[in-house]
Order: structure tokens, then C-alpha cells, then sequence
């Protein structure tokens, strides 16, 4: 008797649980699904001043854009220079500026951030000012500048 009465409700409650299920998994995504996307936020830590480690962490800032937007999702990346890494971001010393300009260019959610305190403490060891390329924006810390990113949500990665 107890097996009956719980096929009788579990029967009389398919038609329900089925069309909640088929409802859901239509073929065309709604407007409302597409509205709701994940933003994917990716925060690419630099730290080094050698070009192939530099090349290969702007690769696969590429490599992210071009699989997201495979995707049709969005994609944010903040490459955070500071310490060697800045280098990368300094107009009399980086081996990629052209890149960079172009990445700019192309990849509208890349930006890029300078670390005021590395570029304080290069400008003292060479008593000269340090120019930053205009492509980046100079903040206060690169590693408060990380932290605050996670903190929000964004994923992190060492290049």
C-alpha cells in the first residue's frame, strides 16, 4: 500500500516535473540567458622583465580573448606590472610597446596597470624620471592593485 501511494503521487506529479524540465531546456537561448552571461575578469600579474616570459603571458592574454569570444562571452584581463615587470610597461625599455598598441587596438577590455611604488624605486636607483607608456595606467601598488581585483571576484594568473 505505502509503495502505491508514492507511485500515485510520483505519477501524478510527472506532467508537472516534465514540463518545468522541458521549459528549460529549450534549443534557443532566451534573451534573459544570454542577458545573464558569466563576464569573465582575469587578472595577469607580471613580475618579470624577460621577453620571452613577457610574450608568452600577453599569448595567452590572446589566447583568452580569442576562446571567449568563440564563446560570445565577454572577457575582461588588467595585466598588473610591477617590480622587473614593469619594464614591459616603460617606453625607453619594453621589447613589446608595438604589441601592446595593437592589443589595445584590438582587445577593447585589455588595459594595463603600472606600479607607482616600482616605478618610484627605479627612478631613484636611476636618478632619472621613468615614462610609463601612455597605454597604462599608473596605480598607487601592483600587489594592492591584485588583491583588490581578487577580492572582487577576478581571476588571477602569474605570467
Amino acid at each position: 500500500m505505502l509503495i502505491s501511494r508514492r507511485l500515485a503521487a510520483a505519477v501524478a506529479l510527472a506532467p508537472i516535473a516534465f514540463a518545468s524540465f522541458s521549459s528549460r531546456s529549450s534549443a534557443a537561448p532566451t534573451k534573459q540567458a544570454a542577458a545573464t552571461k558569466k563576464v569573465h575578469r582575469v587578472a595577469m600579474h607580471v613580475t618579470t622583465n624577460d621577453p620571452a616570459l613577457i610574450s608568452q603571458a600577453l599569448n595567452n592574454a590572446q589566447n583568452l580573448f580569442q576562446y571567449y569570444s568563440e564563446k560570445a562571452e565577454q572577457l575582461d584581463v588588467r595585466l598588473v606590472a610591477h617590480g622587473p615587470g614593469l619594464h614591459m610597461l616603460r617606453q625607453d625599455t619594453s621589447t613589446v610597446l608595438e604589441r601592446l598598441s595593437g592589443m589595445k587596438r584590438d582587445l577593447p577590455n585589455l588595459s594595463l596597470a603600472a606600479c607607482a611604488n616600482t616605478k618610484r624605486n627605479m627612478e631613484k636607483a636611476e636618478g632619472k624620471e621613468i615614462p610609463i607608456t601612455s597605454l597604462a595606467e599608473i596605480v598607487p601598488s601592483g600587489v594592492v592593485e591584485l588583491v583588490s581585483l581578487q577580492e572582487r571576484g577576478w581571476s588571477y594568473l602569474r605570467a
